[in-house]
């Protein structure tokens, strides 16, 4: 995370000053080439903020370029003002292009985001899936499922217990991905997970129950149906483990 804010620091520093440093530079070649080309050449320097910033750096790289384009690329030169229609229009369409980009650069690292966390969530299965299959120890894979849950819940404790379910009358997260309290149906993907309780995930395999991951969330945790249910995949491998391994009862 430190690294993303300082890139995202320096995106900004760029945003507002390669715009004045490129205009300043075409200045002494202004009046060899129509100012449209120059208009191009300063949106490259948005695309290229836009693409390695947040929103923030494309904003103002589209503002600046919009605001030295007028000032040192269309006549009068040096000043606030255009006089020419054709000028007028290329300067909105900078800016609004910018803007343009810059939401699209936004959206195409959101999804990107998305897609690496999800990849990260299969590999989690896979090496779970693959540890099963080798026959690996119950409890290590315990230990490393338990670590996936906490992060992907946003728990603040997460621990197994053999041959549990119902103690304490925790919160339940459901194979569907639901959670109730009680005979309450809790509104997950709208309100935290419950803060004054645990929450258990029930384990089993080959119709065999073997416990629970009793977890303890974390301050504003709301994860989202797609984590609760990887949740569920997760103890599904555990499951498998322990069926084969270490069977407790049937429940």
């Amino acid at each position: 995370m430190p690294g993303y804010l300082t890139r995202d620091r320096l995106a900004v520093l760029a945003g507002e000053a390669v715009p004045l440093a490129l205009a300043a530079v075409l200045v002494p070649f202004r009046a060899a080439f129509p100012n449209t080309d120059a208009a191009l050449a300063m949106l490259v320097v948005v695309v290229a903020v836009a693409a390695n910033g947040d929103r923030l750096a494309g904003a103002l790289a589209a503002v600046s370029t919009a605001v030295w384009f007028d000032f040192f690329l269309t006549r009068p030169y040096e000043r606030f003002t255009i006089t020419r229609r054709t000028d007028i229009e290329t300067t909105v369409l900078l800016l609004v292009i910018g803007v343009a980009v810059t939401e699209i650069a936004v959206w195409g690292r959101r999804h990107y985001a998305i897609a690496s966390r999800r990849a990260g969530y299969l590999d989690g299965i896979n090496n779970a899936a693959r540890a099963v299959a080798a026959g690996g120890s119950a409890p290590a894979l315990i230990d490393q499922v338990s670590s996936q849950l906490a992060q992907l819940l946003s728990l603040r404790s997460c621990i197994f217990q053999y041959g549990v379910a119902g103690l304490g009358r925790p919160a339940r997260l459901h194979r569907d991905g639901s959670v109730t309290l009680g005979n309450r149906r809790w509104a997950a993907d709208s309100e935290d997970l419950p803060a004054d309780t645990d929450v258990e995930l029930l384990v089993g395999g080959g119709g065999i129950f073997q416990g629970r991951f009793l977890m303890t969330p974390g301050p504003g945790a709301r994860p989202a149906l797609e984590r609760r249910l990887l949740a569920v995949a997760f103890a599904g491998q555990v499951g498998a483990a322990l069926a084969s391994s270490h069977p407790v009862g049937q429940r």
